[in-house]
């Protein structure tokens, strides 16, 4: 009932709006939103050609009288459909949608805005299809051939710029950007080229002009797994029940690098014994997204015991559990098309040789990742693209401490030209600082006030690392 006023409200009176919305129902919530579908044209120089429906979602802010500034969500991957996540985000948001519309675009290329999507490997495949890290170059070319779309036109800067057109649509002035990883570049690059429309920024899991993806990725896995084997030697529990886990750990590497394992694991889901191959970079791979969400990492110093006696089912299980929860919303031709063309141009075999030496990830995953790029359209950018970004818009700045992909130090950096900002490094967090319900109330604080004067946090205080799983039946209690 709350809710009803703010959709009338929002749908047909707001200022300005020449965008149609019409009443609608998010995935996995009883309340009503507003959708509707706004075209820019692909070639936005040209302004002719094909068009891009760009989908929005807005939820309406529950005041009678709300803030004329919305949240904008730029989602992450690259690849991510904001309008699909907006189910899951708007309780991460609710304090803020109290007084503030909630704004999910897709970027082009992305959820139901004409996806670049390329799924070589479906999730239903035999699991020796899903561990199998060889790179079918006629699969990427099929996608590329299959789209009705210049994935050239498919870049940061561009998406920036039909956002800001969505944002006139909808009759508001300014915005209150929260990106999310990749969606940190997203909001930056809208922060350069639109200064004027933003009022704040969040940037979660930040991702700075200066971080290359994915050349940076073996140094901060390696720092995450670093992490993670010396909170395991200072647990009791921890160290007692996998003694020199970390020598056991380097002794599996070695002997997969030597030879892949050829095993027998019954599938997850049916049951049925599947013959399956591990290479190194198959398990590097799968260890490297366990490290994302410390609730996972909780059960790595398990799985890897396991491993080491030649036990892979945990592996398997849960890597499939975790890669099913996934799918849907990744659209692996848009993240090629953002990588390909900002980020691989800069990567010279020898930056890659120089970043990967000594991880335990290595050269080959990295490497891996950029192989499409060799034949993938790309993009031209603006000369200064990789400048950091200066403003002195207010800009908070939050961090997980375990984080593998993002960690503190790429928001120091991001700080540095942002002259209005706080950042704030939470401990035994991951990949995703909104989870913690203080960070989501420090986050309302700061869009409330506009600023990061007076801003504390103690979100800090009492987080650490979830228990490490000493057995199948979970920590120690």
């Amino acid at each position: 009932m709350l809710a009803l006023p703010a959709c009338t409200r929002s749908a047909g009176a707001e200022p300005g709006r020449k965008l149609a919305l019409k009443p609608c129902r998010l995935e996995g919530m009883g309340r009503q939103a507003l959708c509707g579908t706004h075209e820019v044209w692909e070639d936005r120089a040209a302004k002719k050609g094909r068009k891009v429906p760009l989908k929005v979602v807005v939820v309406p802010a529950l005041a009678a009288e709300p803030e004329p500034d919305p949240l904008v969500l730029l989602a992450g991957g690259p690849g991510q459909g904001a309008a699909k996540l907006a189910g899951h985000m708007v309780p991460v948001l609710e304090r803020i949608q109290r007084t503030r519309d909630l704004v999910f675009v897709d970027q082009r290329g992305t959820g139901d805005s004409k996806p670049l999507d390329c799924e070589p490997v479906p999730p239903d495949a035999p699991l020796a299809k899903q561990f199998d890290t060889t790179f079918h170059e006629a699969d990427f070319r099929a996608c590329l051939a299959g789209y009705d779309a210049d994935v050239r036109l498919y870049t940061t800067p561009i998406a920036m710029d039909d956002l800001d057109e969505v944002r006139e649509a909808l009759g508001y002035q300014k915005l209150n950007l929260y990106g999310v990883s990749y969606g940190t570049r997203a909001a930056l690059v809208y922060l350069r080229q639109h200064p004027e429309r933003v009022r704040s920024v969040i940037l979660e899991g930040v991702a700075p002009m200066s971080l290359l993806l994915p050349l940076y990725v073996a140094r901060d896995s390696q720092r995450a797994l670093d992490l993670l084997f010396t909170h395991c030697e200072q647990d009791a529990q921890c160290a007692k029940r996998y003694p020199d886990l970390r020598g056991r750990f380097d002794a599996l590497l070695t002997q997969l690098q030597q030879a892949p394992v050829h095993t027998k694991v019954e599938h997850p889901l049916t049951g049925v014994p599947e013959d399956l191959t591990l290479s190194r970079e198959a398990f590097t791979g799968v260890l490297r997204g366990l490290l994302y969400m410390p609730e996972a990492a909780s059960l790595v110093p398990l799985v890897l015991d396991r491993a080491t006696q030649g036990d892979w089912r945990p592996l398997v299980a849960i890597h499939h559990g975790l890669s099913s929860g996934m799918t849907g919303n990744l659209s692996q031709g848009m993240f090629l098309s953002v990588v390909c063309a900002e980020d691989a141009p800069h990567m010279p075999p020898e930056a890659i040789t120089r970043e990967a030496k000594g991880t335990w990830m290595g050269e080959a995953g990295v490497r891996n990742m950029l192989l499409p790029c060799a034949f993938w359209p790309k993009g031209e950018l603006p000369k200064d693209y990789r400048e950091p970004v200066k403003s002195d818009v207010p800009v908070l700045l939050l961090s997980g401490e375990l984080d593998p992909v993002t960690p503190p130090s790429w928001a120091d950096d991001a700080k540095k030209t942002l002259t209005h900002s706080l950042h704030v490094t939470l401990p035994g967090v991951g990949h995703g600082t909104s989870s913690i319900g203080c960070a989501r109330a420090l986050m309302a604080d700061f869009v409330t006030r506009g600023s990061v004067e007076g801003l504390e946090s103690k979100c800090g205080e009492g987080l650490k690392r979830p228990p490490f799983f000493t057995s199948f039946a979970g920590p120690v209690p």
